[in-house]
């Protein structure tokens, strides 16, 4: 099959195309081990967002709230493991079951009011952001705090390979991997694709529209609580303004990986790719010499190229009589 018709060819032809602009004007500083940990350690992180985030949108979902749960589940660690002294492990779960339990109402209201999922999830992201906020204030009376992870959750967590580069890389790459091939192997994957496509016809053929829906929310917001947790024992520490950056840098991600805004097309090869794209420009900008407000405009006009892009081999791939997934429909 031509590379063309796949979901990620757009986003292959922008993330070569950025890299070889920073090699060229970042020069050896760019190309070094420092310079692609600066990158990839960006990656990593939003990139464990932005897979969940992007089957969401695959499914015709959005989901805004990703930064807000990502401040409470690093202040809930942070508080229970670092304020109160309990142990590590009890934190971590607490931290991931805010992710959870957090997708779980996402899902649960979306799905039972019909109330569009860009309300809903902009609504929680207030409310969760307020609710961090209050709370923290009550409990610590700070905004700050501070946590000494132990050995175990720093390592596997928390660490730095080779100085550099953060263990959330290896974390990301096994997270893209099962997704991947559930996506594109399992009957669930398939789901999916047909929820977004068309959610009528998907219900008449007997799939749970609901409950694939309110599945991915969880999957959505446990990325968040992990990236949460990973943040606060890699730098010892929660802060309630973390992480609001995520809640649309994972969606530019999203939609430069290919992924349709009106659901049923993507990939997760090329949700990575546009991971990888939005990393490298904004960490590469800082290479170049230049003013760093410069990658604000170089991202806004990638999405725009991404959105044409994304368009043009949709319509190729439809052409071809391939289906969403970039297979030929039996």
């Amino acid at each position: 099959m031509a590379v063309v018709h796949r979901p990620e060819a757009g986003s292959l032809i922008g993330t070569l195309a950025v890299f070889a602009f920073f090699a060229v004007f970042g020069g050896d500083k760019f190309l070094s081990a420092a310079g692609a940990a600066s990158w990839l350690n960006v990656a990593a992180e939003l990139g464990i967002i932005a897979i969940p985030v992007g089957l969401l949108m695959i499914a015709g979902e959005l989901d805004l709230s990703v930064g807000s749960v990502l401040a409470a589940s690093s202040m809930t660690l942070a508080i229970v493991s670092g304020h109160w002294g309990g142990p590590m492990i009890l934190g971590i779960v607490l931290a991931l079951a805010v992710g959870l339990v957090t997708g779980l109402v996402n899902g649960l209201v979306v799905t039972r009011t019909n109330v569009p999922s860009f309300v809903v999830t902009l609504a929680t992201l207030s409310a969760v952001a307020g609710l961090t906020l209050g709370l923290s204030r009550v409990i610590t009376g700070t905004t700050s705090v501070a946590l000494k992870p132990d050995s175990t959750s720093k390592t596997l967590l928390g660490t730095l390979i080779g100085g550099q580069f953060e263990v959330a890389i290896l974390w990301w790459i096994g997270l893209a991997a099962c997704v991947a091939w559930m996506l594109q192997e399992s009957r669930y994957g398939n789901w999916i694709f047909a929820v977004g496509g068309d959610k009528e016809s998907a219900r008449a053929t007997g799939i749970p529209t609901n409950k694939v829906k309110i599945a991915l929310y969880i999957g959505s917001g446990f990325g968040a609580a992990l990236v949460g947790v990973i943040q606060t024992i890699l730098y010892n520490g929660a802060q309630v303004a973390n992480g609001q950056s995520f809640v649309f840098n994972s969606i530019i991600a999203v939609v430069i990986g290919g992924v349709l805004l009106t659901g049923g097309y993507g990939s997760v090869i090329g949700v990575i790719l546009g991971t990888l794209t939005f990393a490298i420009v904004n960490q590469g900008i800082y290479y170049t010499g230049w003013n760093a407000d410069w990658a604000a405009l170089i991202l806004g006009i990638l999405l725009l190229v991404a959105v044409l892009m994304n368009n043009t081999f949709r319509r190729l791939a439809l052409s071809s009589g391939t289906g969403s997934r970039g297979k030929a429909r039996p």
